[in-house]
């Protein structure tokens, strides 16, 4: 009965083989879909850095409310992300599994990371124009803006050690977060999953690069068109000194410290199933 309805999760050793399935499926995804799927999940990341912008713009919060809060509302991105359906780079990260089985190769692991993070860049930046258009960010007397110009600049100061061991933490609890989802078999299991990890890394401050491609191009549009005084400005250049060692280490926490690790542990020298 608990099966029907979904009560019970599948062990940690069931869970490194559908993780690696998936990965072997995903390596092969058609490029169409996977560009529209990737597409998606940037948007799908950047409305939940929308919702973590709303907590955070309001003075009244303390730190550790505004941050856990905060957390838990970005959250709603990976849960659109993985029960609505699409395809995030960060999350994608666990394709190693499959990569190291030797299921799939060098080349399709290659393929599908460069083409899901382009494609999760032109949905962060659509859904940043989008915003920008619809004022939304006028919001509590223009603090929205405010905030997401204050977070932009956080990101683009970070040194790049920083910003890089920032994004491999970040992707350790993401990773983690979707491997805990790949146990549940509802979708009330997946959510619950989920929320902790993706709380836990927002709170912390670590670095994402799918969600930072969200939010620095709508920092830089308020910026330019929006009116918004300008102390120092969100450049291009600042962008890409954040998002390159960001996805560097989004890389390593993923895909070595998470999808490597637990390779070793369960699928290492172990039949194919």
């Amino acid at each position: 009965m608990s099966e029907i309805y979904g009560l019970d999760a599948y062990a940690p050793r069931e869970v490194a083989q559908r993780v690696e399935n998936v990965g072997v499926a995903k390596a092969r995804l058609g490029t169409l879909p996977l560009l529209m799927l990737g597409m998606l999940a940037g948007a799908f990341i950047g409305l939940g850095g929308l919702f973590f912008i709303i907590v955070k713009s309001d003075p009244t919060l303390g730190f550790a409310a505004s941050q856990v809060l905060g957390g838990l509302v970005f959250s709603l991105g990976l849960l659109l992300v993985v029960v609505a359906g699409a395809e995030l780079f960060t999350g994608n990260n666990l394709l190693a599994m499959a990569w190291a089985d030797g299921r799939v190769s060098s080349a399709e692991v290659l393929r599908n990371w460069v083409l899901v993070c382009l494609a999760n860049f032109v949905g962060a930046v659509g859904l940043a124009v989008l915003v920008f258009l619809s004022g939304h960010w006028h919001m509590n007397g223009g603090a929205m803006g405010e905030q997401v110009v204050r977070v932009a600049l956080a990101k683009q100061n970070l040194g790049t050690a920083e910003a890089f061991f920032r994004g491999v933490l970040c992707n350790v609890l993401v990773c983690l977060a979707v491997w805990m989802a790949m146990a549940g078999r509802s979708v009330a299991d997946k959510a619950v999953a989920i929320v902790f990890p993706i709380s836990a890394f927002v709170a912390a401050g670590f670095e994402h690069s799918i969600a930072n491609m969200y939010f620095m191009p709508l920092a830089w549009l308020i910026q330019q068109f929006g009116g918004v005084p300008v102390a120092q400005a969100v450049t291009w250049s600042g962008m890409l000194g954040n998002w390159l060692p960001v996805i560097a280490g989004n890389l390593v926490g993923g895909s070595v410290l998470v999808g490597l690790s637990y390779y070793v542990i369960y699928r290492r020298g172990q039949p194919r199933e």
